[in-house]
């Protein structure tokens, strides 16, 4: 089973197909992924990413509200404190 967190498209570089790079930050941590499968997506864009790839573009008010249900599992003791 694998778990997606949302993580925000923080740039774009402007390569096209598989050239299509990005930074996206998951609350503090960042990673540069391939955006070649999402070829729309723009900085300020939610994103879903399974091993280095951008496969989903999550609607920002889910996203957000996500990401508030995991700080608030993790505030309760349910994720360990260095989860994104």
């Amino acid at each position: 089973m694998c778990l997606a967190i949302p993580g925000q498209v923080m740039s774009v570089d402007g390569g096209e197909g598989f050239e299509r790079r990005g930074i996206v930050d998951y609350s503090g941590v960042r990673q540069e992924v391939s955006l070649a499968y999402l070829p729309d997506v723009q900085p300020g864009d939610y994103v879903l990413v399974h091993v280095g790839y951008a496969m989903t573009k999550v609607d920002t008010a889910e996203a957000e509200r996500l990401l508030r249900e995991i700080r608030r599992m993790e505030e309760d003791g349910g994720l360990p404190p260095d989860s994104p």
